[in-house]
């Protein structure tokens, strides 16, 4: 049988996602989560370019270096996610299992690194209605750090039983987190 046409475990035909590691589901929602996230820095951009003034003064308030601390952060996390993977196709799901819990410990680290950015940008005045700026930032990095914590939830899962499948899935998920702001890093706090 070619790729296109391979069945899953269950018996169920999914075309192109059957070469894809983990539940074919899985990506489905990756896919509708890329197209949201597309179409939210899709907006930040138009928006930047109508108002470049109001962006550059925005930008001028959040913290690059605690950002980048995070990107360092969410990356590291992939890794461990990645790690985990190999470990469950390993059949070794308490090596899994640690890098699971690796993984989302630094997932719970770049909430608590995000949270106290935004105390400093709100300490400075700034708000979902203070400009155009802040309320696109506020949405992006907002929708962002539900899926993170979200992310964690699916690594709790698929940690229980770490089976290949299951692994796979999860890192994912938490890949495409890190994707997401591996592209609006850039975006929100470098491109002027």
């Amino acid at each position: 049988m070619s790729a296109l046409t391979c069945e899953t475990e269950q018996g169920e035909r999914w075309g192109a996602f059957d070469g894809l590691p983990g539940d074919p589901m899985m990506w489905v929602l990756i896919l509708s989560e890329l197209v949201a996230f597309g179409l939210l820095l899709g907006a930040f951009i138009v928006a930047r370019a109508v108002h470049p003034v109001v962006f550059a003064a925005g930008q001028g308030v959040l913290d690059g270096p605690l950002a980048a601390l995070n990107t360092i952060v969410l990356v590291t996390s992939g890794w461990a996610a990645a790690r985990a993977a190999a470990a469950a196709r390993r059949a070794s799901p308490r090596n899994a299992r640690r890098w699971i819990a690796l993984a989302m410990t630094l997932g719970a680290a770049f909430i608590a690194i995000k949270l106290t950015e935004y105390g400093h940008e709100i300490a400075s005045g700034a708000s979902l209605e203070s400009s155009v700026f802040f309320t696109l930032y506020f949405l992006l990095t907002g929708f962002h750090l539900l899926h993170v914590a979200l992310g964690i939830v699916i690594l709790a899962v698929v940690a229980r039983s770490a089976t290949s499948s299951g692994v796979e899935t999860g890192a994912a998920f938490w890949h495409m987190v890190d994707l997401v702001w591996i592209v609006m890093f850039p975006i929100l706090y470098l491109v002027r």
